[in-house]
């Protein structure tokens, strides 16, 4: 044993070191508080600087485009003009031996036709009258001929001087409204360069900020992966991080409409593919092993009366593909015989949904063999003691499993160890937008299920109001603005703004966003805002969300909150 001075020399060295640990922490979320909230104020600022300028870019871009419209009309008449000169010139081409002829003969004339000559030549007066008569016609017709010549090649080059001086001023006129363009954008660019750097910087800081918590509370960060599709593409995460514009943001379940309970059909399936046999996968969710009990008679089934238990009941379970593995199947049957034999044993009538197991008549009279080799292999197994819930997809966490993982540990990116993704489920991760699972469900007009910075500024305006004091008549209007879908008379995104201002609200952007997870809970979400850093907890946000969240968006467990929210 250690000496009793040793021993405690030994814990006062511990406590120094856990002490120095804490305090190195302390300092360093302190650091990074200050760091944050230094950081978001220069957003803010950033961002309200840019604002106007944003707009005054949209005036002079939409004054530019104009502008620019007018230019291309200006652009094509000059180009009709230009084709009329050319025409004019391929004519006054013609006129010119015309032109050159006239005047030739004009001054011949002028010098042969002389009235002296005339007088000279011994004719009759009244043939003299005449004669010079004629040749002051021809002489006024030449005279026309040339000046309307002479007149038209003056006017045809007067115009082809003018063209080239509006040619020249559209030039410079081109040039200075790109130059101005290329200078607002420049502007703008670097506006949304810096504020991209310092939302960057603050993600970091949060990040880090996390962790620290995280270490304190026994939380972690999820990180999931890339390669996680859903079955709607937008829906993924994959799609978006590839799709969804800069900015977005987007809430991603872990499992789908679960309870959570029980045994998860695709982590059954992967624990399956895995080598597990159904009496394992069946203990590892039920805590149990089956046991063999008389299991004949009949059972008592809403719409159809009473039918044999295990020769036909069983038979039209509809609730797990049977192109699955047999062991898969063979648990299905087993946990589906145990749910239905509390009924059989009370007399109860058993309904044919999803409230209590899908049943197919159709199915019954022609199940497929392997779902019929299922049943009869495991004729009269059944779980004793046990509810046997069970669900598609459990999102890495069951009840009362703890962790469905093939470590049986959760953190980090607990995802890619979950059965349910080895099983190859499409609901293990997805953000939801749809009614129902089906991927071509109604969605109330939406394409995809990305928010932008408003929207989810919106969301926890929403939140802001429900969890601090707002009274019935402000949270009674907090429903979708979507009415098309949902009706009502909801806030509009700056009434909702207005009315939240008083409790903590008053949010117009969001710039980050960081997220603890528990044991299959997500512990809270922490929003860098324009108002500065908000907090909720998981359950309050997933409730704020599913209330205000527009369409049919939602975050759809039931009775817990486990989730992540992307930032793009």
């Amino acid at each position: 044993m250690f000496p009793r001075k040793l021993l405690a020399v030994f814990f006062l060295v511990v406590i120094l070191l856990i002490a120095g640990f804490s305090k190195a922490n302390a300092d360093e979320l302190d650091d990074i508080n200050k760091q944050i909230s230094d950081l978001t104020s220069a957003l803010n600022q950033s961002i309200a600087a840019t604002k106007p300028l944003e707009s005054q870019l949209k005036t002079l871009t939409s004054q530019i485009e104009g502008i620019k419209a007018r230019v291309t009309g200006i652009e094509a008449d000059l180009i009709t003009k230009q084709k009329n000169i050319d025409k004019s010139y391929l004519a006054m081409e013609k006129q010119q031996d015309l032109f050159d002829k006239t005047v030739r003969d004009f001054y011949i004339k002028s010098y042969y036709n002389s009235p002296l000559l005339a007088f000279l030549s011994g004719q009759s007066a009244s043939t003299i009258t005449k004669f010079l008569a004629y040749q002051e016609a021809i002489a006024n017709r030449d005279k026309a001929i040339i000046t309307n010549i002479a007149l038209s090649i003056a006017d045809l080059e007067e115009k082809s001087q003018k063209l080239k001086s509006e040619q020249v001023r559209l030039i410079a006129s081109k040039a200075a409204l790109d130059e101005q363009s290329q200078k607002l954008d420049e502007v703008v660019k670097g506006a949304k360069a810096y504020q991209q750097d310092v939302s960057s910087k603050i993600s970091e800081l949060s990040q880090r900020q996390q962790e620290i918590l995280n270490a304190r509370s026994g939380g972690f960060t999820a990180t999931i992966g890339d390669s996680d599709l859903a079955d709607d593409y937008n829906a993924s995460i994959k799609g978006f991080r590839e799709a969804a514009p800069s900015g977005s943001f987007a809430a991603f379940s872990f499992g789908a409409f679960t309870h959570r309970k029980g045994m998860s059909q695709y982590g059954a399936r992967g624990r399956a593919t895995s080598g597990q046999d159904a009496k394992t996968i069946l203990k590892a969710y039920y805590g149990k092993e089956p046991v063999s009990k008389d299991t004949g008679g009949s059972i008592k089934v809403s719409g159809f009366g009473e039918m044999d238990f295990e020769g036909k009941y069983l038979l039209g379970i509809a609730e797990m593909p049977s192109s699955w593995h047999p062991e898969a199947l063979k648990a299905q049957a087993i946990a589906a015989r145990t749910y239905a034999y509390r009924y059989k044993t009370e007399g109860r009538e058993i309904c044919t949904t999803e409230a209590c197991q899908v049943y197919n008549d159709g199915k019954a009279a022609n199940p497929p063999d392997a779902w019929r080799q299922a049943v009869e292999s495991t004729r009269g197994q059944v779980v004793e003691d046990v509810v046997t819930y069970y669900a598609s997809t459990h999102g890495g966490f069951a009840s009362p499993i703890g962790w469905d993982t093939t470590d049986g540990q959760g953190g980090g990116n607990f995802i890619d160890k979950t059965y349910d993704k080895i099983g190859g489920s499409p609901w293990l991760v997805k953000a939801w937008y749809r009614k129902g699972y089906s991927s071509s469900g109604d969605s109330c007009g939406r394409d995809n299920p990305w928010l932008s910075s408003a929207e989810m500024s919106d969301i926890i305006n929403a939140a802001m109001v429900l969890y601090n004091g707002g009274n019935t008549d402000e949270t009674g209007r907090i429903t979708p603005t979507t009415t098309s879908c949902w009706g009502g008379n909801p806030y509009s995104l700056d009434e909702l703004r207005r009315v939240s201002d008083k409790y903590s609200g008053g949010i117009s952007s969001v710039t980050g966003v960081s997220v603890s997870q528990g044991d299959g809970t997500t512990n809270e979400v922490v929003f860098q805002t324009d108002k500065g850093e908000r907090r909720l907890s998981g359950g309050n946000f997933k409730t704020a969300f599913n209330l205000r969240a527009p369409g049919y968006m939602s975050i759809p467990q039931s009775g817990f909150a486990f989730f992540n929210i992307e930032k793009k």
